[in-house]
This record gives C-alpha cells, structure tokens and sequence, in this order.
C-alpha cells in the first residue's frame, strides 16, 4: 500500500458518499487493523471499530466504559494507518460531558478515522446489547452532539459524526422516546446519521428510516423476529446494515475451538485443521498480503548493496496453500 493511499479526507468522503447514496451498504465490525485489512481486501466498502471489542481482546474487559480515550486514539490510528475503505469508531459516551467531547472528537479526528459514533447511555455505559443500560436526558445528549459537530466543523468537515441512541431497552425507554431522540439527534444536534440500536421489529425499523431527517443505521436486537436479509434493510430504509463483531467473534470462536481440540487430541487436530483451511472455497487467509509483507523488500532498496538480505540461498516456513 503506497503512502498517498490512505489519505484521511479520502476515506471520509468515500464515507460521506456512502451515506448519501441510495440502498443499504454492509458494514462488518472487529477490532484490529488485521481485520479491517481483511475486510477491504474481501471487497467490503467500510469497517467499524467495536468498542466492546477493544474492550475484550485489548484490554480484556468488559464492555463498561474502562477504556480511556487515550487507549482508543493510540490504537485506531494504526487501523487508519493500514486502510484506505472508510473507518469507524465505536467512542463510547465521549468520555465524558459535552466539554470531554468537544476534546474527544479533536483527538479521534487526528488518528485518521472517517468518523465517530457517540451514544446517549449514563457513564459508566454498558453493552449497548446486555441489560442495565440508562439514557442521559435527551437535551444533554442532544448537546453533547452540538458539540461534537462544533468540534468536528473546526477540524475537518469531511469527518463523520454519528449519534447512537440506547433508548430502546433502557430504563424507562418506549419505541416513541427512541424516535423523539433520534430525530432530534439529527434535526437539532446536527449529527450525520443515527444509529439505532438492537431494534425489536421491522416496523419499528421501518417507521425510524421514515421519520428520521437522516440517514440510519442499525444493528438487529429482535429474538421473536428473526433478523432481516440485507435486502430486507435496504427495503426498510436502512443506510448501514451493521454486524458490529462480526470479525472478532468469528476468529475467537475458531480459536475457541481449535485450541479445544488440540488440548484433547494434540497434533492430529493441527493437521485437521489444515486440511479443512485448504480444502475451503476460499483457501487459507494470506497473512503476507494482508500485512503488505512484500513492501518490506521494494523497500530494503535503500539499503546499502553489503547490508541487502540474501533471499536465494536462505529459507523460511512458507504457508500450505494461500490463497494469493
């Protein structure tokens, strides 16, 4: 990947053009550059940066607001760094009041993310998916926002400000306090778009995407319906059909279950493993690739001819089957 490659007001355009452009756009989530780097070599458009992901495969913590602003900003630069496709991420409350905000977008903007999303939960926050969430007054988190877009217009106005409302399932929440906040967050904070979380039925989700002076997005939180199709959300009116943990939670339970069985069975479940990696549609994942490993010899060229590595006449483990 060339240096130029990734320029930050590139990739928030690109994010802006999303947003902006009919039907629904797939956003899969995680929590490393590897993942993200991975989801733009598949071919998928965006990347969102979990924070309950961070929480648990950085820090090991639960999703409860122990992550700093420090420890988000330090880490996500070096996912903008290794991508080009527009980046979100997951800042929790802002760390803060509409004063921590106001810093807290400068600070985000400056890793080289396209944009940022800010939800209206009580500190400390919860899972925006597990019980115990309480939402801050509607005029606070409706400031909070302001601010955010203030911070935002002084930086760079390409940058992305996105508003989650945690409404629906907190305490004292209905579906129509969700829909009051979610059109206020756009019609008088300014955000860009709303993400509305772990909704319950299509209809509600249909009615939001009407009422919403903005573009939505969404995660699904239904257990009597069973989640819409991509084409369904499209039909629904959603811009952003979020799988937040998607990449993260995939490779933990693949872990989870190789480990499992190499306890019980020891070297044979290594040799199972490959063969099932290699006999897969899509082959083995390319480490090297994904990495840009090649880009470390192109530029091993500044180096003086005594100090070059010898390539030819010394070797290294190559992969069973990569798929190039």
């Amino acid at each position: 990947m060339a240096a130029n490659d990734n320029d930050p007001r590139t990739a928030r355009l690109a994010f802006r053009e999303i947003l902006s452009r009919p039907g629904v756009t797939v956003m899969p989530g995680g929590f490393s550059p590897f993942y993200a780097r991975m989801c733009q070599e598949i071919g998928f458009e965006c990347f969102f940066v979990a924070g309950s992901q961070m929480s648990a495969f950085l820090l090991g913590v639960p999703d409860n607001g122990i992550m700093g602003l420090r420890d988000l900003v330090d880490h996500v630069r070096h996912i903008a760094a290794r991508t080009t496709i527009p980046i979100l991420v997951d800042a929790d409350t802002g760390f803060g009041n509409a004063v921590n905000v106001h810093y807290t977008v400068g600070e985000v903007i400056r890793s080289g993310v396209a944009g940022m999303q800010i939800e209206d939960q009580e500190a400390p926050k919860k899972s925006g998916t597990l019980a115990g969430r309480r939402c801050i007054p509607i005029d606070e988190a409706v400031g909070k926002i302001r601010a955010a877009v203030e911070a935002r217009d002084e930086i760079d106005p390409s940058f992305v400000i996105c508003a989650r409302c945690d409404e629906l399932g907190a305490e004292g929440g209905t579906f129509e306090s969700t829909l009051e906040r979610c059109i206020a967050y756009v019609r008088d904070g300014g955000a860009d778009l709303v993400w509305l979380n772990s909704v319950q039925s299509r209809e509600e989700l249909r009615t939001v995407c009407r009422e919403v002076p903005g573009p939505v997005l969404t995660i699904w939180g239904g257990t009597v319906e069973a989640a819409p199709t991509i084409e369904e959300y499209a039909e629904l009116g959603v811009r952003i059909a979020l799988y937040p943990t998607l990449a993260a939670t995939s490779g933990a339970q693949g872990a989870w279950e190789l480990l499992n069985d190499f306890h019980d069975r020891g070297t044979p479940a290594l040799a199972d493993h490959a063969a099932r990696s290699n006999a897969g549609k899509w082959g083995r994942v390319n480490h090297r690739t994904i990495t840009g490993n090649a880009r470390i010899r192109e530029l091993e060229r500044f180096v003086p001819a005594s100090q070059q590595r010898d390539y030819e006449h010394t070797w290294g483990h190559e992969p069973f089957s990569e798929k190039k």
